[in-house]
């Protein structure tokens, strides 16, 4: 154990399970997607309709941000499945951590800790954001590292270094929104549906921010469905 990740979890560690309120309420934030990606995703929209000078640019760098965290999630998902499986905080023994109250130990018990995938998500967003506007983007950049990531910590789900892993891999692929010719032939397709079809055009951006605030959580869902449905037929072929 490094002492990065030692020291952090070791020093959050010293105030759980003194209050069953202040752990519950940790364990909220956690799986609350309202609160998590919710909140995000409705800072985007703020950033889409305000109205002001360098309104097409904004909307374009929501637009390529939107793709750059779908980009960047891939690349996460990639990563936790060929880099050496690492097991979550609060089951390495090594740490004699305190698991906080209400927290299941079997939970994500076959998933990798690094990198973490909402820092990754949520930090390309906020990038994204920010380089809308800056004032909303340091408001998403306070809300992913104390709403989203600090509550991972303290429950012992992500060491340290996996959220500072996900947070720069998330926001090195927003940044790349930054190269014009990269954000226009991202955005631009975008732009010309929005203006030719406004209906379909807002529908899809609607359902693609309402899986983007939960993780992809339904889609994930929808996906083992049909994994499962069809591996009678795919045993028999």
């Amino acid at each position: 154990m490094n002492p990065f990740d030692g020291g952090i979890l070791t020093f959050l560690n010293g105030f759980a399970r003194h209050s069953w309120t202040f752990d519950t309420f940790m364990s909220m934030l956690s799986e609350n997607d309202f609160l998590k990606g919710g909140v995000i995703t409705a800072l985007l929209w703020w950033v889409w309709f305000r109205k002001g000078e360098g309104e097409e640019k904004r909307r374009e760098f929501v637009l390529s941000g939107i793709f750059s965290c779908l980009l960047a999630i891939v690349a996460a998902r990639i990563l936790a499945l060929t880099l050496p499986f690492r097991e979550r905080p609060l089951r390495n023994p090594a740490l004699h951590l305190s698991i906080p109250y209400g927290v299941n130990e079997n939970l994500l018990i076959h998933w990798s800790s690094f990198p973490s995938d909402h820092a990754v998500l949520f930090f390309a967003l906020a990038t994204s954001i920010y380089f809308a506007s800056r004032q909303v983007g340091l408001l998403a950049y306070f809300h992913v590292l104390i709403v989203i990531c600090l509550p991972r910590l303290y429950l012992g789900i992500h060491y340290p270094s996996d959220i500072l892993g996900g947070a720069l891999l998330g926001i090195g692929i927003a940044c790349l929104t930054r190269i014009t010719a990269i954000r226009d032939s991202i955005a631009q397709p975008g732009m010309r549906w929005e203006e030719s079809h406004p209906a379909s055009f807002y529908a899809s951006i609607f359902l693609a921010t309402t899986q983007i605030s939960e993780l992809f959580g339904s889609v994930r869902q929808v996906a083992r469905f049909i994994f499962e449905a069809m591996k009678p037929f795919l045993k028999l072929s």
